[in-house]
């Protein structure tokens, strides 16, 4: 390899650390050491491209990502309740109190979280919900490797508040927390807290470099990046160095750069485990495929109004008729669960993973959907010797 050249080992570091918070050494030492001798090119690829800093320390690798803006896929999968962020909070909070490779035990624990969690509600260990939340909060952040389980299990405590498991504290958690150069407690708008992360000022935010790195981020970390109008400065950007980026996403990623009318995205000509991709192979993957292609065939018909980006705007009546009739159409194919389910459902399931994805989005107050143009470029249909009362998966 060349000492400054992006080769194909440098491209799995990038993605590994896109992909995920961190990268501990002990965990995955292989992908650990493909980082520490790619470091160079990495840390420049993500300072100049996206205006993140790598940080490599003995028993971890990351990249401090912050978005352009907050997404709902963003936050952690794993967590069901708002009480799931407190508690995790409240546990940060109080390992802080903990030395390296110190243990505790769960019932501390959990008599520190009552005296810790804020509001008049407060914790109540008999309350299964309550007990639900903590065994998810404590499992992630096993997961990612915060506290360590020395013995027990952490499941059994959803049966019984009396249950018992002995945690230990690793070095790496002292690291999950960035740093920042403002008291955090007294900024109200999340604009002005993406703005310290990002480390902009109002006065250099649209210098080419800031906006630069906003383009880069919405390519990387989002599934599609729309025009916010024909005059949207990003968008513009991205048109008139369209052939720049094109090269560098090509050198840096696996991935392909398209652009369209309002619309551009980063695609996979082929499936790679280290990503998470669109489709995934859930059932209901396969009807947004399916609707996909219904709403592509209302759009070519011409007969329905558009927006000036192309999104088709439906209230959630409309909305769920048209799943009905996806249903109707592709229906003997799905899985059981669908099959099954009332229609609302389905729509219901069917909104949250378009939403996710950008394809969709609902505006707060009417509950108007919008169904955006990256929908409609994503179609599958069974194949034409499909038959009615069959199971099969959707494809392209």
């Amino acid at each position: 390899m060349n000492e400054h050249g992006f080769d194909e080992i440098a491209r799995e570091a990038a993605a590994s650390l896109l992909e995920n918070f961190w990268v501990i050494r002990e965990k995955e030492p292989e992908l650990y050491q493909k980082i520490r001798e790619r470091e160079s090119v990495l840390r420049n690829f993500f300072l100049e491209k996206l205006g993140f800093n790598l940080v490599i320390h003995r028993m971890f690798s990351r990249i401090e990502k912050f978005p352009v803006e907050p997404e709902p896929w963003m936050g952690i999968q794993e967590f069901r309740e708002l009480r799931d962020y407190v508690l995790f909070c409240c546990i940060l909070a109080y390992m802080e109190g903990k030395t390296i490779d110190e243990q505790f035990l769960l019932s501390d624990l959990c008599e520190e979280l009552a005296a810790l969690y804020p509001g008049e509600e407060g914790l109540d260990w008999t309350h299964y919900e309550h007990r639900k939340s903590l065994v998810r909060v404590l499992q992630f952040a096993a997961e990612l490797g915060l506290v360590k389980l020395v013995d027990g299990d952490i499941g059994e405590f959803n049966y019984s508040e009396t249950s018992e498991a002995l945690y230990e504290v690793p070095l790496v958690s002292r690291y999950f927390l960035r740093s920042f150069p403002r008291d955090l407690t007294v900024i109200e708008r999340k604009e002005d807290f993406l703005k310290i992360a990002a480390g902009t000022t109002e006065e250099d935010e649209n210098t080419g470099l800031k906006r630069r790195h906003r383009v880069y981020r919405r390519l990387f970390l989002c599934p599609v990046m729309y025009a916010g109008g024909p005059e949207d400065p990003d968008f513009l950007y991205l048109r008139n160095y369209r052939n720049r980026i094109r090269d560098d996403v090509e050198k840096y990623s696996s991935f392909q750069f398209e652009l369209f009318k309002n619309c551009a995205m980063l695609t996979l000509s082929e499936n790679k485990k280290m990503y998470s991709i669109y489709p995934d192979n859930r059932a209901i993957s396969d009807i947004a495929l399916q609707f996909a292609g219904i709403i592509r065939e209302e759009k070519e018909a011409d007969d329905i109004p558009l927006q000036y980006d192309g999104s088709l705007c439906l209230t959630p009546v409309d909305f769920e008729k048209r799943v009905g009739y996806c249903k109707e159409r592709y229906g003997a194919g799905w899985s059981k669960q669908y099959r099954e389910a009332p229609v609302h459902e389905t729509a219901r399931d069917l909104l949250e993973l378009l939403m996710d994805w950008r394809m969709a989005s609902q505006e707060e107050t009417t509950g108007v959907i919008s169904l955006h143009p990256l929908l409609a470029r994503t179609v599958g249909r069974y194949p034409g010797d499909f038959e009615a009362g069959g199971e099969r998966d959707a494809n392209e």
